[in-house]
């Protein structure tokens, strides 16, 4: 089992900057693929990036990020502090949701469905 609970969210203007946390329980996070996805109003939830177990992927790829976040948003994990971070830059207004962290003991997938932990999820609103 596996407890996440997010941080980090707030209120930002367009062009800036957050990081938001992810701190997780259990002593085997080492081994899940820690995921992000967003959720705007009205729409389905969406996959942010994910970075994978351990630092160390099956194919050589540690992070993987959706096209409309590519370059601007950054995942990495502390194992020794259970926690994942997602380093927002460049924030812009389509960027505002409520933001999921997720844990998944499969291979590496970008499907919502696929992931066995959620977070409460955290606001973050971008204005203009």
């Amino acid at each position: 089992q596996v407890q996440l609970v997010e941080s980090g969210g707030g209120l930002v203007q367009a062009g800036g900057s957050l990081r938001l946390s992810c701190a997780a329980s259990g002593r085997t996070f080492t081994t899940y693929t820690m995921g992000w996805f967003r959720q705007a109003p009205g729409k389905e939830r969406e996959f942010v990036g994910y970075i994978s177990w351990n630092g160390i992927s099956w194919n050589g790829i540690t992070t993987y990020y959706a096209d409309s976040v590519k370059g601007r948003f950054t995942i990495s994990r502390d194992n020794a502090k259970n926690t994942v971070y997602l380093q927002m830059n460049s924030l812009k207004p389509e960027d505002t949701a409520v933001y999921y962290c997720a844990a998944d003991t499969g291979p590496l997938t970008t499907l919502s469905r696929n992931y066995d932990y959620w977070g409460q999820g955290t606001q973050v609103t971008v204005s203009s």
